[in-house]
């Protein structure tokens, strides 16, 4: 499914551990690394899609994570022809997604690679939240750090925070950023001493 300018609507996901570290994953057979990401059905909401691909590629469900927030609008990378199916060139001019961070709650031995018979990825690793994008294919490196740093804002919310919260400014909360990166600091410290 195309949008009328030849874009496919789709999603990515960056998953956080609670040291803010995200998943990443090489791509089966490849040496390049990049978030999980799928295209949205037909008659599917992006969230639905979110939850359908981060089952299929990575084995979780929605009791592993929480949604911390989400790109306001659709980020849109061009696909170069030479990357284009044959049966799709003509029409078909790259991808559009919302990007959505997640919140880790599970354990490492939840995620399993091999969901489907066709997996996207055969290694993963937790990685600095600024991933080195020259490991990430060259047409998308644009919106992955468009991506990254339009979602860096909900990494350091407090705990608490919900789905609704994520969407709220920090001046809406009456706090400015400095004192919620000294609590959420503060807040990881505690939990890392208590395990």
């Amino acid at each position: 499914m195309l949008d009328r300018d030849g874009y496919r609507p789709s999603i990515a996901i960056v998953i956080a551990n609670t040291r803010n570290q995200v998943f990443w994953g090489k791509r089966l057979r490849e040496h390049s690394w990049q978030f999980p990401q799928g295209g949205i059905d037909p008659d599917e909401a992006p969230e639905e899609a979110m939850y359908r691909e981060l089952w299929e590629e990575v084995g979780l469900s929605p009791q592993h994570v929480r949604i911390l927030g989400r790109t306001r609008d659709w980020l849109r990378y061009h696909v170069p022809r030479q990357w284009i199916r044959r049966e799709w060139r003509g029409n078909y001019r790259g991808q559009k997604q919302i990007w959505y961070l997640l919140r880790f709650v599970g354990r490492d031995s939840d995620i399993n690679l091999r969901m489907t018979e066709k997996p996207e990825f055969d290694a993963w690793r937790w990685h600095d939240y600024q991933v080195p994008l020259e490991a990430v294919i060259e047409f998308k490196r644009d919106v992955y750090k468009s991506a990254l740093q339009e979602l860096e804002r909900f990494l350091y919310r407090r705990r608490g925070s919900g789905h609704g919260e994520a969407k709220r400014s920090a001046e809406a909360d009456g706090k400015d950023q400095a004192s919620e990166d000294e609590d959420e600091h503060e807040g990881e410290q505690a939990a890392l001493a208590s395990s």
